[in-house]
């Protein structure tokens, strides 16, 4: 995928059981992508996922990650890579998350972090460079709108989320020239298993939709892409907002 508006041939997964990310190889698979590995914690649920991949079609893999372990990552990126060329490495892993009990348990707060911030570093650093290597490729990050502004329901999440976003343009900017490209996404609310139980919000999304955008993104070789679109403006209004009126939205 030297073409930068071309979609991936090949795909490696970061949290292969993501239902977004799932959603966003289902629909490339449908368009060109023939070698998917999926990378996560060994378990049913990621050979089930494999499974669900391999029936439309896909070359399937799953590789052994783990967020939480840093020093793993550079072992188990690098087998994905020294079997070819990856086009797009999907950075899809992160938590939500219990904002009402985290707050009252810091190594429950902690894990959160470490796994949307810390292990993103990790993960993101090993891609980002193993894509400069090979000369071309994109990492795709899944960020959130929640890393724009920080509420008081979700500040833990949120700022992890910020962190993640601000590493990833940064990576973005350090990559610019080398072939190697990173496109922030920023979805808002998404109906997933992960958010059954949490009130709906105004413009949620759903996984078919997020990945209907990293296509458009894709092809567009956009730097960041929001779900919906009008996430844009609405989140630009917030960012800006005086703090003592942000704190009484009801958000």
């Amino acid at each position: 995928m030297k073409d930068a508006t071309e979609l991936p041939r090949s795909l490696l997964v970061l949290g292969g059981t993501s239902e977004i990310a799932l959603a966003t190889a289902r629909r490339l698979i449908a368009r060109r992508t023939r070698t998917v590995w999926l990378a996560g914690r060994p378990s049913l649920a990621l050979e089930n996922a494999a499974g669900s991949l391999r029936a439309l079609g896909a070359d399937v893999h799953t590789v052994a990650f783990d967020a939480l372990a840093p020093e793993s990552h550079e072992d188990a990126l690098g087998k994905v890579f020294a079997e070819g060329p990856v086009d797009m490495v999907l950075l899809a892993f992160g938590i939500l998350g219990d904002q009402a009990h985290d707050e009252r348990d810091p190594v429950r707060a902690v894990r959160v972090a470490q796994t949307n911030y810390t292990g993103a570093v990790s993960a993101g650093l090993v891609a980002g460079r193993a894509l400069q290597t090979q000369g071309h490729g994109r990492l795709v990050v899944l960020s959130s709108a929640a890393a724009e502004r920080a509420r008081r329901a979700d500040f833990i999440y949120g700022s992890s989320k910020a962190g993640l976003d601000a590493f990833a343009q940064g990576l973005g900017d350090a990559l610019y020239g080398t072939g190697a490209r990173v496109m922030v996404v920023r979805p808002g609310f998404v109906r997933t298993r992960a958010t059954a139980g949490h009130p709906r919000t105004p413009l949620a999304t759903t996984p078919e939709a997020v990945a209907t955008a990293v296509e458009l993104g894709l092809r567009r070789d956009a730097e960041t892409v929001w779900v919906p679109g009008s996430l844009r403006l609405l989140t630009t209004v917030l960012r800006h907002a005086p703090r003592a009126l942000f704190r009484r939205l009801p958000l």
